[in-house]
């Protein structure tokens, strides 16, 4: 993923009770190996994390978003546009945080998409080996601990269609700390990830039941599905319902599509997928004897109990339709 522009400022806070100060940077720094293995790092662990999905407000209000907006059109450069945010963040992890670190910002691209990101690098103390070959402590980055990163896929944002190009982490340092770094951003959330991923998965387990799929072509079917997904979780990118359908049907590409759209889901056509979400879902299947049953397995221990010692399923919660119908057999 080249680097097209980067720097890195330091924010000291020895404890809780000491202010923050601020170390800016005077020049952006190099492209080199190290630089693109160090955002490798801080991507893997920034799409690892559960996040919130938004868009910019007024851009004219959000000093963020105006001086991004400055940056792209070649009206400011990149260092006086960090150098101005990290001067708002050191203000935000002042009231919040009782660790300082270093705030990365980059510029970047990753396929054909670019995208800027910020975060605040925190530090451990580990060991290393020196020349004498003695064991010494060595502060290291812990990629591991975000706590605030932000990424903006600006191929989105600009083309003005999109409601959540801003992705960030969600909830690490406590609410309030949440809540100020999205005022800071200038950032309204505008989808529910979690939500909207229950309504993808909730979309595909009614189509495979409309189409009363074979088991075997249903696990098929739902392995693929949470391997994509998953992989686009991985790589922080979002399920497209085109290739989402294309997927589940090679032969019918847009029979899946199709279907969400005349069900009227709600769902966009570009998806944040949640990785707890898709961990959690698994399905169910099994026929003989004239009975077929399929369902997810996140509604085990729910909605549905199996009793292993008397060899029995029970369906707490009976679907509306199926209910009626025997309702009707009785009478």
């Amino acid at each position: 993923m080249p680097i097209l522009t980067s720097i890195i400022h330091r924010l000291d806070k020895p404890d809780a009770e000491t202010p923050a100060t601020l170390t800016c940077a005077e020049r952006a720094l190099a492209s080199t190996p190290e630089l693109e293995a160090l955002l490798a790092g801080v991507n893997d662990s920034f799409h690892a994390k559960p996040k919130a999905w938004g868009h910019f407000g007024d851009t004219g209000s959000s000093a963020f978003a105006a001086g991004l907006s400055e940056y792209l059109a070649e009206t400011a450069d990149f260092i006086t546009w960090s150098t101005r945010m990290a001067e708002r963040i050191r203000d935000l992890v002042d009231a919040h945080l009782s660790v300082g670190g270093h705030l990365l910002f980059v510029h970047y691209q990753h396929g054909e998409r670019q995208y800027v990101s910020v975060a605040l690098l925190h530090h451990r103390q580990g060991f290393a080996i020196d020349g004498a070959l003695e064991v010494v402590e060595t502060p290291q980055l812990n990629l591991g601990q975000l706590m605030l990163a932000a990424r903006i896929d600006l191929a989105q944002w600009q083309g003005g269609t999109s409601r959540q190009y801003v992705s960030l982490i969600k909830d690490r340092g406590g609410k309030k700390f949440a809540e100020g770094l999205r005022e800071l951003l200038g950032v309204e959330e505008g989808v529910d990830a979690s939500g909207e991923t229950r309504a993808l998965l909730k979309a595909f387990s009614d189509y495979v039941e409309h189409e009363d799929l074979p088991d075997d072509a249903s696990r098929e079917k739902t392995d693929a599905v949470i391997d994509y997904a998953s992989t686009q979780a991985k790589r922080g990118e979002p399920v497209t319902l085109d290739e989402l359908s294309e997927l589940v049907d090679e032969q019918q590409p847009k029979a899946f599509y199709d279907y969400i759209r005349q069900q009227d889901y709600g769902l966009s056509e570009e998806i944040p997928p949640d990785k707890r979400t898709l961990n959690q879902f698994r399905r169910f299947t099994g026929r003989a004897s004239g009975v077929s049953i399929s369902f997810d397995s996140h509604l085990l221990g729910n909605s549905i109990e199996f009793d292993a010692e008397r060899d029995r399923l029970i369906i707490k919660q009976v679907p509306g339709s199926l209910k009626e119908q025997l309702k009707q057999r009785r009478e």
